[in-house]
């Protein structure tokens, strides 16, 4: 019987919209594929989310992979107000599984600087029953203590509980623990999977 839906944030509930954030600062295609390069895409970022080094570190890092564009990645990165959204679903999904009854987490890689500057993106978060953030816990997806220090922490069976994330291999973990896992599609497939594994809760009320 499931009683515990645990959700991955970005790209779940909330839109990391990257690539148009980049753009909306005025850069174009090739720049923006060389500021991913030197930063999302370089090592440093999954330290930085698990906070192993801090923002001033970061920066300096991502300048390391890309000396050339120092001054385009601090234009990028001083501020990141608006590169996580929360999608329209989110708060009406966690509050419509909590009035069904069942306990709702939150378990994903974000960085203290996403957290601190984009707190409108997690609007959902006062509806569930806690969580784990990789910069609290210094540790991220898919690190096997991660999902193991949740578990305990909240008192949880791994077979009782959903994990729904839009990573593949960050799924696969939790189901080595005995998770039921789902790989978010969109928001349709992942209530209909939802749905085959025995969780019911009222609709929404709108569309989607």
């Amino acid at each position: 019987m499931i009683k515990n839906i645990v959700f991955d944030i970005g790209n779940v509930l909330v839109d990391f919209r990257l690539k148009e954030f980049l753009a909306e600062k005025g850069f174009d295609a090739p720049m923006i594929k060389r500021l991913l390069k030197a930063s999302v895409l370089s090592p440093y970022w999954e330290q930085f989310e698990r906070a192993d080094i801090t923002e001033k570190e970061a920066m300096e890092a991502f300048v390391h992979m890309d000396p050339q564009i120092e001054a385009e990645l601090n234009k990028a990165f001083c501020n990141i107000r608006g590169m996580l959204t929360i999608r329209s679903y989110a708060v009406d999904w966690v509050k419509n599984l909590k009035k069904a009854g069942y306990r709702v987490y939150y378990f994903s890689n974000y960085s203290k600087k996403a957290y601190d500057e984009c707190r409108d993106s997690l609007a959902f978060m006062e509806y569930t029953d806690g969580g784990f953030l990789s910069f609290q816990e210094r540790m991220t997806k898919p690190d096997p203590q991660m999902y193991t220090d949740f578990l305990e922490r909240f008192h949880l069976l791994a077979q009782e509980s959903v994990f729904i994330d839009d990573t593949a291999q960050n799924v696969a973990v939790a189901e080595k623990f005995g998770f039921h896992g789902i790989v978010f599609q969109s928001y349709e497939d992942a209530s209909r999977r939802l749905e085959a594994l025995g969780v019911k809760y009222p609709p929404a009320g709108r569309s989607f």
